[in-house]
């Protein structure tokens, strides 16, 4: 009995033993790919919001540029500065320029951006031409935070074009209306650091009327 005893407990306390062993290399594997694959995810998260984060000043000129030159042409319409017949391109018998431009500022004839044959140096805000041959410029604050003082940053806008596209409108004869045009204004630019090229599109449509 007391060796039947003995070979009980010895048999209890392995069982134990084996009850409370931890996990196998198997499992310890799986764990570990479960793991990383939840961290690739996160990366990948956190890589895109860096990206948004880079991108979202340019947007921001992007859309700035645009609507700049979409609001100088109805602006100068409603002061029949041009008129209808102007508003379009050269192919076309108007005075904006076809195709991609570089961003200059509006010359003394007409005042407004894109015109073929009418832009001028652009300036700073303190008065010094633009860098990169005068193209657009903008003018941001230093490490201080307040514009206008000697730290300023001048940031060049010459990784950006704009493309003004003036297209006539048909009537449901197939004739083309003389009354409504549309007007599509496309800013491209170069994302830092990866060379990508980006759009922003501004489509609006402009009558004689106003």
């Amino acid at each position: 009995m007391e060796l039947e005893s003995t070979v009980n407990r010895k048999t209890y306390l392995r069982a134990g033993r084996n009850g409370q062993s931890g996990f196998s290399l198997i499992e310890v594997m799986i764990s570990m790919g479960i793991l990383a694959v939840g961290l690739m995810g996160v990366l990948a998260l956190f890589g895109l919001a860096v990206a948004a984060n880079q991108t979202s000043q340019q947007d921001l000129i992007a859309r700035q540029v645009a609507s700049e030159a979409m609001e100088s042409i109805f602006t100068a319409r409603n002061t029949s500065q041009l008129s209808f017949t102007q508003i379009a391109n050269v192919s076309n018998g108007g005075i904006f320029a076809d195709g991609a431009q570089t961003l200059l500022c509006a010359g003394p004839t007409y005042g407004i951006v894109g015109v073929s044959g009418d832009t001028s140096s652009c300036q700073t805000s303190a008065g010094a031409v633009c860098p990169n041959g005068g193209v657009k410029c903008l003018t941001e604050p230093g490490f201080d935070g307040i514009l206008g003082t000697a730290d300023d940053v001048i940031l060049s806008l010459s990784n950006y074009t704009r493309t003004i596209a003036i297209t006539p409108l048909y009537t449901t004869g197939g004739t083309v209306n003389p009354t409504l045009e549309q007007i599509t204004i496309t800013v491209t630019y170069s994302v830092p650091n990866s060379g990508a090229l980006k759009n922003y599109v501004l489509e609006e449509f402009i009558s004689s009327y106003h």
